[in-house]
């Protein structure tokens, strides 16, 4: 199965449609650092299955689908196909009936992938093992990518059996065995699960029987209680029916009864009528008499609170006289206040006005002065100024050359010290460097413990080996154990109920008879029908009923001929023997009746099936079976159950002692391989401690080496560094000579200094002084404006308060006159309260004489009111009754209903068809429904007494046997699966081993030759360490390039280890080669000459394996060994583009030329 075509949309930065052509040979990929070329392979190992984000150079999948650029949307979708060629039918077999194979990936943002192959969805499972069984995949060793070289080198050795297991070409086996191991728990666990289901179903089977048995009394019951709540509601309907008759009879007789009275009432109601009629016009006149005599009242006390409201009248009008008195006092007040106010705030105000007209000549001075001070204190400070400039790069100059002159003699000081100390440490380091033979002493303990690890690790998988094997004995020895214990529980628990159903009473006191009796099988229904519930009786002669053991005088009559005694078949208590004497067994029922009549008196003859013929004529069938033959039964069943009980329990015993013993060897085993793996990881840790010492002694043998070279080189960089301080520092000193101070200069700044300063407290004072004059000036402004606004309010209030002194003066004069027209209203007043006195007594004695009628009218009416109340009260008597008789006829009338809805809901049938139910013709035969009721209340609470029934048992019974059936079947399938499973995961690890061996030799050798062919000599191979084991052994590269003795990978130089990986790599590819091998940037480490060697080794094995091979490079020389190269370039900041150049038809097309 070969690549042909990779394709890619909307994947990282190749937003648009782009195709990789992959074609035999070598192709090259080429491109500036960051324009994409890194995400063909990722693309690539993203569509054969890869889920990581983190080998996407990526936080989440979605990181993947093109993310937008300045130009460019995002894309939500990105798809990478990739085309195989199947011609030689390699594929497995779901896709093997294709010459060509499309397989694509595509995801969605935020939903995730799908894969399809030829446009059909598989699962990312598929894919894998398409791609394993072609020894490639998204984690192959054939894609190499950045920085795969140096994990390689950094790996640990059973990390790097990876690449052997892909030469080998086991990854799918690996793949599958872990399945198997998936399915072999699985299954197991399956089995375990099953196991505990069959117990509990055992147990359900058992209850589901008991529930059978219950449910049979159950429906028996249900037909007695049907029967007789039959006869209840027969009674209670023959009942209703005679109340109904009685019923309507007694409502006919309250009707007549209504109906009379109805007519009394109508007589009685037009007397109360007349009566009404007349008294309304009565009534009318003795309201008028009394309205006129209310209104005259009303008169008078009206004419008393007008006397009340002038008193009041006159008080009022005496205080408000009062108060406007005070009034006009206080408003003469306020005007004199108002203007005494005003003449004061006038003087104030001329006086603020004179010193107005000084203050403007002494503000003006004060600051034509302050100008002047200002301007000389100027002039200074521009002198001052110049002079401190001067001074300060002169002194900064002086500080400069200080400052300079200090650092150098700092750092020639320091130079001096740092020379001393490492002429110190270079003694020290040469004579610290370790011996050549403390090296060697490192190696040989290394060597020691890596033989003592091996030994270790052989005899810990030996006791690996015992410890499963004592696994595979300790759990068939449970099993075992398990299906013995099962069929133990089963018969306890048959022999518990059989026990629980026996019980009757206390056999302790009274043990019936049928327990000191023992009957041969087949014979226990005989028994019970012959005997029936006399074996129930007890054998003390204490019991209130019993056997009693007597002595029968002379020889008891033989039974006829063909019939066998009973006696013969029973054996226990000799009290019935005498009784078994005389029953006879026969064969069948025509022998039975052929010798019925020659029965004597007292004998009996039964079959084995329960047929019973007595001499006196009494017979029975074998369907009349009895409880007492189905306790004999029992019997029989407990009695052969408890000896197959004892039998099992020795074999339990049996069985424990052997899984006691097989888990003392598992235990045993297990110490013996924990111990094992214990002193092998002794071993390991002795072994890394000794590597990690003799690797510790080489590094600082090598590190001590490195740092004489550089302390050396640093000595002469130190001497050249003192050489040049020194010059430095010569050159400075005769600068700061050439530099001179200027005194003349310092003194003339500081008396310019002292004249500012008293030149700026003069302009200070001056600032104040005039400040002070403006401020005076603005606080007269501000009062000048207060007392103009003042003068104004004053005078308001004086036009105020004169206002108000005319207005009380009008008020008062106006109260007056109405005080004098008050003083002539008291007399009015007494006229017309004489003349109400007068017409109230003429009005009282009318109202007196209306009164006196109309009560004569109402006690007539009263008389004829109560005749009609009380004809009235009888006729709702009557009424009542007859609504009573009335609800009664219809409760009647409703219970009838009632009962024949609960003949439909509890019989399903008419009232007509009660009579056949019960089977009682006569009525007089029916009893009372007390006791019906008793009958039926009883038969209910026996009913209730059983508790729940479960009316399905004997369903649920077969169908819980049927699941057993099945169960069983399937546990029988599981133990064969498990088997099969056991033995496949056996043959994987062995199908490994051999392919792992054999592909570590070839490998080997591989390596050995392409290791001599890359470096040009020198020698290496490889080993397996760690474990015998070769599935679990780690493996190690030991190398010597040309000129350098043998070591591991880790010790060797950049440029050799990354030539050993690829060494190792092409091995690989030659034992399993790939489809495809993707060389990413491998060659940066190398130098010309050995990148010439790589290439040359590339074309060679493109040309002779079938592996096709994508380089990318940056080196001149590989893009230069190519057959075809595609360039990566992004026009487009964001978006990578492919254009591609066919070297191979260039050159043809160039030599045509």
């Amino acid at each position: 199965m070969q690549f042909s075509k990779l394709r890619l949309t909307g994947f990282k930065s190749f937003v648009d449609p782009t195709e990789l052509d992959i074609l035999p040979g070598v192709t090259g990929v080429v491109g500036p650092n960051g324009c994409g070329k890194s995400n063909l392979v990722e693309a690539l190992k993203w569509v054969m299955g890869e889920t990581s984000a983190k080998q996407m150079r990526g936080g989440d999948m979605d990181d993947v689908i093109f993310a937008g650029s300045r130009n460019r949307p995002a894309r939500n979708i990105a798809e990478v196909g990739l085309g195989l060629d199947n011609s030689n039918r390699k594929a497995p077999a779901q896709f093997n009936q294709m010459d060509e194979l499309d397989v694509t990936r595509k995801i969605e943002r935020e939903k995730g992938s799908t894969y399809r192959v030829n446009s059909k969805e598989v699962r990312a499972k598929d894919v894998h093992l398409l791609f394993a069984d072609s020894a490639t995949g998204a984690r192959s060793t054939a894609l190499v990518s950045q920085g795969q070289i140096g994990e390689i080198v950094s790996a640990k050795p059973a990390q790097r059996r990876k690449l052997l297991e892909e030469a080998a070409g086991i990854s799918g086996l690996h793949t599958r065995r872990h399945e198997a191991e998936l399915r072999l728990r699985g299954a197991e666990t399956n089995l375990e699960r099953l196991d505990d289901v069959m117990i509990t179903l055992d147990g359900q089977m058992l209850t589901l029987r008991k529930q059978a048995r219950q449910a049979k009394r159950y429906r028996n019951l249900n037909d007695h209680i049907k029967k007789a709540e039959a006869t209840l509601l027969l009674i209670q309907w023959n009942s209703v029916n005679t109340e109904i008759n009685k019923s309507q009879e007694a409502l006919k007789i309250r009707d007549e009864t209504v109906t009379d009275l109805t007519r009394k009432t109508s007589s009685a109601t037009i007397i109360q009528n007349e009566a009404a009629d007349h008294l309304p016009q009565l009534r009318n006149t003795e309201v008028e008499a009394s309205a006129v005599l209310q209104r005259l009242n009303l008169a008078r006390e009206n004419l008393e609170e007008e006397k009340t409201r002038l008193i009041q009248q006159k008080e009022e009008c005496e205080n408000r006289l009062k108060q406007i008195s005070q009034d006009i006092e206080r408003e003469k007040n306020l005007t004199s206040d108002a203007e005494a106010a005003t003449r004061n705030l006038e003087e104030e105000k001329l006086r603020i006005s004179d010193l107005e007209a000084n203050q403007g000549q002494n503000i003006g001075n004060a600051g034509d002065e302050l100008a002047k001070i200002r301007e000389e204190y100027a002039n200074l400070e521009t002198q001052l100024g110049i002079l401190t400039q001067e001074s300060a790069n002169e002194q900064a100059k002086r500080n400069d050359l200080e400052q300079r002159k200090k650092e150098i003699e700092t750092r020639l000081s320091r130079l001096q010290t740092e020379e001393k100390q490492r002429l110190i440490e270079l003694e020290k380091l040469e004579k610290d460097v370790i011996d050549k033979v403390e090296i060697d002493k490192y190696k040989s303990a290394f060597s020691f413990a890596q033989e003592s690890q091996d030994q270790m690790r052989k005899y810990a998988d030996e006791m690996e080996e015992t410890r499963i094997l004592a696994n595979q004995n300790l759990t068939t020895a449970r099993n075992e154990s398990q299906i013995v214990l099962t069929e133990t529980n089963k018969l306890q628990a048959e022999i518990k109920a059989l026990t629980e159903i026996l019980e009757t009473g206390d056999p302790d006191q009274w043990p019936p008879l049928i327990d000191t009796l023992s009957v041969e099988p087949g014979l226990e229904t005989a028994l019970g029908a012959a005997l029936g519930e006399d074996l129930s009786a007890a054998t003390s002669n204490s019991a209130p009923v019993h056997w009693r053991s007597i002595e029968i005088e002379g020889d008891q009559p033989k039974l006829p001929s063909g019939a066998k005694p009973l006696s013969n078949y029973v054996s226990g208590s000799s009290i019935i023997v005498s009784r078994l004497s005389q029953i006879g067994i026969v064969d069948d029922i025509k022998t039975g009746w052929d010798l019925f009549p020659k029965l004597k008196q007292g004998q009996r003859l039964v079959t084995r099936n329960g047929d019973f013929w007595r001499w006196d004529g009494y017979t029975s069938s074998a369907e009349a079976s009895t409880t007492v033959a189905i306790k004999l039964q029992q019997r029989n069943r407990l009695i052969k159950a408890e000896e197959r009980l004892k039998n099992l329990q020795e074999k339990v015993q049996l069985s424990q002692s052997l899984v006691e013993e097989a888990d003392k060897q598992f235990e045993s085993a297990m110490d013996n391989e924990k111990k094992a793996r214990t002193e092998a990881r002794n071993a390991e840790l002795t072994r890394d401690k000794a590597q990690q010492e003799m690797t510790q002694i080489n590094n600082i043998f090598s590190e001590t080496e490195a740092r004489i070279i550089s302390r050396k080189e640093a000595l002469e960089r130190i001497t050249v560094d003192i050489q040049e301080a020194t010059k430095i520092l010569s050159d400075l000193n005769l600068s700061e000579l050439s530099l001179s101070k200027n005194e003349e200069t310092e003194i003339k700044l500081s008396e310019l200094r002292v004249t500012c300063g008293d030149k700026r407290e003069e302009l200070v004072a001056g600032q104040t002084r005039f400040d002070t004059l403006n401020a005076q000036q603005r606080e007269r402004q501000d009062r000048l404006k207060a007392i103009t606004s003042q003068i104004t309010n004053w005078s308001m209030r004086k036009s105020e308060a004169k206002a108000q002194l005319e207005e009380r003066t009008q008020r008062k004069v106006s109260i007056e006159e109405q005080r004098r027209q008050l003083d002539q209203k008291p007399e009015i007043l007494e006229t017309n309260q004489r003349n109400l006195d007068e017409s109230i007594t003429g009005a009282e004695e009318k109202r007196r004489a209306a009164a006196d009628q109309l009560a004569e009218a109402e006690t007539k009416l009263r008389g004829a009111e109560k005749d009609v109340r009380e004809l009235e009260g009888a006729l709702s008597r009557a009424r009542e009754e007859r609504i009573r008789s009335e609800a009664n006829l219809d409760q009647l009338k409703i219970n009838s209903k009632s009962l024949e809805e609960r003949m439909t809901e509890r019989l399903d049938c008419n009232p007509s068809d009660l009579t056949e139910i019960t089977g009682v013709g006569d009525p007089n035969e029916l009893p009372n429904v007390e006791s019906a009721e008793k009958r039926v209340e009883r038969l209910l609470r026996e009913r209730e007494n059983m508790g729940p029934v479960n009316l399905l048992a004997e369903s649920e019974a077969s169908e819980l046997e049927e699941q057993i059936e099945t169960l069983q079947s399937e546990r029988e399938d599981l133990i064969t699966a498990i088997g099969k499973l056991r033995r496949s995961i056996s043959e994987l690890n062995r199908e490994g081993r051999q392919r792992l061996l054999k592909s570590f030799e070839e490998v080997n050798t591989h390596f050995k030759k392409l290791f001599v062919r890359l470096f040009g000599g020198g020698r290496a191979h490889l080993e397996l360490i760690e474990s015998d084991d070769p599935l679990e052994a780690g493996l190690e590269i030991m190398a010597s390039p040309p000129g350098k003795r043998l070591q591991v990978l880790s010790l060797l130089s950049g440029g050799e280890q990354a030539l050993t990986a690829l060494s190792l790599l092409f091995s690989v590819f030659m034992c399993n080669p790939a489809p495809i091998c993707v060389l990413d940037e491998v060659d940066a480490p190398l130098d010309d000459s050995n990148v010439d060697r790589f290439c040359t080794l590339v074309d060679e094995m493109a040309n002779t394996l079938s592996t096709r091979f994508l380089v990318i490079t940056h080196h001149r020389m590989t893009m230069a060994r190519m057959d075809r190269l595609f360039g990566v370039t992004m026009g487009e900041q964001g978006v990578s583009q492919l254009v591609s150049v066919d070297l191979g038809k260039a050159i043809e097309l160039r030599e045509s030329a």
